[in-house]
């Protein structure tokens, strides 16, 4: 038994593993803290070329999936980092300015930016339907949400010239709101997939929502709510368009935080007693008749934006 458990402690693990636990952590970080969670993963690894390797791989993964904005050079504008608006590995167009932003994954800036190429913007046609429902969805935003950013992106079809051909454009809407000083973050991610469809005329929609909060302050609670959305309007011209698809966007989300608001209101009655005992092992009953006391309820509330 001696020999075995001697053996256990001192197996080491492989570069190869070291590396994917590394890229674990960094992958699974809530918004906001993939640089907090790399520097302890430094200390911890105390190898730099599996931080290096681990960190290359992961960072490019996360500033994707969590949409992150990035100021560029001189104040043209702000980039959001996406799979829609992916060029190479570290350009990412951002349609609005018809500017490509080159991307320093790991550091999470833009470095310098350059003019988009022909081949990389929508046709004239399909840039009507873009930058008027980009204009709609700007409006939205700045009323709904007061620190978020959006973005119109052409996906399929955007050398269309004319009508008689589908073609898709995606809406991506991002806003966070970073408080680690307080032990609070949160995110906020919806991705709408608009598939204008020539012959029947129809506009089918497609969406998803992330919302995403860390509470750290004497414990470590997150929140990862998903829902998924389907709709449809009618192809009618470039402006019409964009009003309808703002609109139905607009009332889905606005649906769902209400949903996220009447859920985190029965927080106190419902959700803490399931998440509890009547009788802990202290044998000592739990003031459910006051659970509004707890920071918990309150904090989270407030990061959402769901309280009153």
């Amino acid at each position: 038994m001696a020999d075995e458990k001697d053996e256990l402690q001192e197996t080491e693990l492989s570069y190869d593993q070291k590396k994917e636990i590394a890229k674990w952590f960094l992958l699974n970080a809530p918004a906001g803290e993939i640089n907090y969670v790399a520097k302890d993963l430094k200390e911890v690894l105390s190898d730099e070329e599996v931080y290096n390797e681990a960190a290359m791989e992961a960072f490019p993964v996360y500033n994707k999936s969590h949409m992150i904005c990035l100021e560029m050079p001189s104040r043209v504008g702000d980039v959001i980092v996406s799979s829609f608006s992916e060029i190479t590995e570290n350009e990412y167009l951002d349609p609005r300015t018809a500017q490509v932003a080159i991307v320093d994954h790991v550091k999470q800036i833009c470095s310098k930016v350059r003019p988009a190429y022909d081949e990389e913007l929508p046709s004239s046609y399909i840039e009507e339907f873009r930058s008027a429902l980009d204009a709609e969805i700007q409006r939205y935003v700045s009323e709904s949400y007061p620190k978020g950013v959006s973005t119109v992106n052409s996906v399929k079809g955007k050398d269309a010239d004319g009508p008689g051909t589908d073609f898709e454009l995606v809406v991506l809407i991002t806003a966070r709101k970073l408080s680690p000083q307080n032990f609070c973050n949160g995110s906020w991610r919806s991705v709408w997939h608009i598939d204008f469809q020539d012959e029947s005329q129809v506009l089918d929609i497609k969406g998803k929502v992330q919302v995403g909060a860390h509470y750290f302050e004497e414990g470590n609670v997150e929140l990862d709510a998903k829902k998924e959305f389907q709709d449809s309007t009618i192809f009618q011209s470039a402006d019409d368009c964009a009003i309808a698809i703002a609109n139905i966007i607009r009332h889905h989300e606005t649906e769902y935080l209400g949903a996220l608001e009447v859920a985190y209101s029965k927080l106190p009655d419902n959700t803490f007693k399931d998440l509890r005992r009547k009788l802990p092992v202290t044998r000592t009953l739990f003031p459910w008749q006051n659970t509004l006391q707890f920071s918990l309820t309150r904090e989270v509330e407030k990061e959402l934006g769901l309280g009153k």
